[in-house]
């Protein structure tokens, strides 16, 4: 593939271009995003590990779902290391989040209400604690600037205006979460939540798009000193998330610059949930991309 064709969508993290009339090129930036607003300040090779990580996982998961990647080698050069190749495919309109413990706005909404999107849960859960099972916790796709809205089963199913297919998501996300969260765990990280997008074929089939486990679309706790009844240190954008509201911005557009240690902390944090996870260097992607 010589060169990308147009931009087509931008969201706050991926630039999508065309690339033939089955295919998009998926290009994914260092922006960072908290609170659904991107910061003025790029995170140094986060789109590499984002990718990167994107590439493991899906190969992890094939057997359970098949996934929209081509290629991530048949892109343009100046895209190396943080595009995709993929399959063009009808996405489902609806967050599939499969949570794992209870924590973020799953621990808030059940500190008020003793449920998360209208599944109840045992009384006397700390926060961060697991749950007994993982839960399907879909979400409302935002717009950029916009925020996520997690809703009930109930209301996902008239989203996507066919109940036994979100009945398949949820089965898919769980099961891919499931693996995604041994494989993590044996590697000393928690996969405490994460949130997947899925698509169709032209023939009904439903594929793995967009990222897979990533730092951006999922909460990473190193497991050694993990302890349930308080928040958790991270390896994902948590960090940043938990300077942004302690630096008194109000959480609407304009975000504000990152300080230089916020952005080189969290591109190690980044880098070492790639290392940790793929179980090799991070230089090794990029020498393979």
């Amino acid at each position: 593939m010589s060169e990308a064709a147009a931009l087509i969508a931008q969201g706050k993290v991926r630039d999508i271009y065309e690339a033939g009339e089955d295919r998009l090129l998926l290009v994914v930036s260092d922006r960072i995003s908290t609170y659904d607003v991107v910061h003025p300040t790029p995170i140094p090779d986060k789109g590499k590990v984002l990718t990167g990580l994107t590439a493991f996982w899906f190969d992890k998961t094939a057997d359970i779902c098949p996934n929209h990647l081509i290629s991530y080698t048949d892109v343009p050069e100046e895209h190396r290391g943080r595009a995709m190749l993929v399959e063009r495919l009808e996405m489902v309109p609806v967050e599939c989040v499969v949570r794992g413990y209870i924590t973020g706005s799953g621990w808030k909404d059940y500190h008020a209400t003793g449920a998360v999107c209208g599944i109840e849960l045992p009384a006397g859960l700390r926060e961060s604690e697991q749950l007994p099972e993982p839960i399907f916790t879909p979400a409302t796709k935002a717009e950029v600037g916009d925020h996520d809205e997690n809703v009930d089963f109930d209301r996902a199913a008239e989203i996507v205006r066919d109940r036994e297919l979100l009945e398949e998501l949820r089965r898919l996300s769980i099961e891919v979460y499931r693996r995604g969260a041994a494989h993590a765990r044996e590697r000393g990280i928690i996969l405490a939540d994460t949130k997947f997008e899925f698509g169709r074929r032209s023939d009904g089939t439903l594929v793995l798009g967009d990222e897979a486990m990533t730092p951006d679309s999922s909460r990473f706790w190193p497991a050694d000193g993990y302890e349930a009844g308080r928040s958790q240190p991270s390896f994902d954008k948590q960090y940043v998330r938990d300077w942004a509201s302690a630096s008194g911005w109000d959480k609407s557009p304009p975000a504000p610059e990152l300080p230089e240690e916020v952005v080189e902390r969290t591109r190690a944090l980044y880098v070492e949930a790639y290392e940790r996870i793929a179980g090799e260097p991070f230089e090794r992607w990029l020498e393979r991309s």
